[in-house]
């Protein structure tokens, strides 16, 4: 701070102007700043969090939850709930997902992302829940599908109604068939992913994840098949539809580009097997993590099947510990090729 006094030449102490609260002000902000270079000490000698050290210190700084209005906090109840219930399927579902009207008002671009955490961990780790993510749920289509599901996953870390990691985001509620994901906990994983398709599902996480941006799906923060119609569909913004999905934000300022200010937090955690919801129901076989950490991904139940749930006729009883290791002709025609040479022989030899 700079002052002139014409009349006054001689050098003058700041104190002098200062009533004695201020000076006091001061001389807690000395106090406080060697408080905070004591911890910055302490951190470099013992390697311990700066920021749990920090809060112990200054419990005032720490964070609060968002304050949210009755009608946020209703809506992430209902988009958060089992989703395995839906209003309709089929012909009807898509005749109530048309009649929906598209939300008028710009699309807004989201901005681009970079995972600011240089931990080798972490970045590995979101790159195979992102990768999951766009295979399983939409590896099969259009590569703008499969870039809209990504950006959807990165709308949501951003924004205060979801988790600020990757795998978080993609995870949560996967030990409650409120997943918010299908393919965490409906049992995808057992089935292997077919090469061809889950190098460009990796392609697409790479991208995303290295700034990429999908503006056609804006600020999307939901999206579902056209072959169902969720209960939430008609409380949110519809944005649009690629391919067999369709995209909504949130309404009303909760879904525009100003409340998606949350900070990407790291901690990038990959959920164990047997924690998934609904993916041991009744399995006698083993699980083990290595199935989830390999990608070794029960045969996907689709929602027009109308069997009951103990007739597998044309199905793998995966209930009678059964697993899938040939890739679907579907996914993968060289993977199937190269598996024949192998098996013929074998089988010629049993005849």
């Amino acid at each position: 701070m700079m002052h002139d006094y014409p009349d006054r030449l001689d050098a003058f102490s700041l104190d002098e102007e200062m009533p004695p609260q201020v000076r006091q002000q001061g001389l807690s902000k000395v106090v406080l700043t060697f408080i905070g270079l004591s911890i910055a000490i302490a951190v470099l000698v013992t390697q311990i969090d700066w920021q749990d050290a920090y809060d112990r210190v200054f419990p005032a700084k720490l964070a609060t939850a968002p304050v949210r209005t009755k009608e946020q906090v209703a809506l992430i109840a209902a988009t958060q709930a089992d989703q395995s219930k839906v209003a309709a399927e089929g012909e009807e579902a898509e005749a109530l997902n048309e009649a929906i009207p598209l939300g008028k008002g710009p699309i807004e671009t989201a901005l681009p992302f970079y995972i600011t955490d240089t931990s080798i961990t972490n970045s590995e780790k979101a790159l195979r829940c992102m990768t999951q993510a766009v295979y399983y749920e939409a590896g099969f289509e259009p590569v703008a599908g499969r870039y809209a599901v990504a950006q959807v996953i990165l709308n949501r870390m951003r924004h205060p109604a979801f988790p600020k990691s990757v795998c978080g985001v993609i995870y949560q509620g996967s030990h409650r068939p409120g997943c918010q994901f299908s393919f965490a906990c409906d049992g995808s994983l057992l089935r292997a992913p077919g090469g061809k398709a889950w190098s460009e599902a990796r392609r697409v996480a790479q991208d995303v994840l290295s700034g990429a941006v999908t503006s056609t799906v804006g600020m999307a923060t939901h999206y579902h098949a056209n072959y169902v119609s969720p209960y939430w569909a008609p409380k949110l913004h519809k944005i649009t539809q690629m391919g067999a999905h369709i995209f909504y934000r949130w309404p009303g300022n909760w879904g525009r580009r100003v409340a998606f200010n949350g900070a990407y937090r790291g901690g990038e955690y990959i959920p164990a097997v047997s924690s998934l919801a609904n993916m041991n129901a009744g399995k006698t076989g083993e699980l083990t993590d290595e199935l989830l950490v390999a990608d070794a991904p029960v045969f996907v139940r689709e929602v027009t099947d109308r069997r009951a749930d103990n007739d597998v006729g044309g199905r793998i009883d995966t209930s009678k510990g059964w697993r899938l290791t040939m890739p679907m002709g579907m996914e993968t025609r060289s993977s199937t090729e190269a598996v024949a040479p192998v098996q013929l022989p074998a089988l010629e030899a049993t005849q």
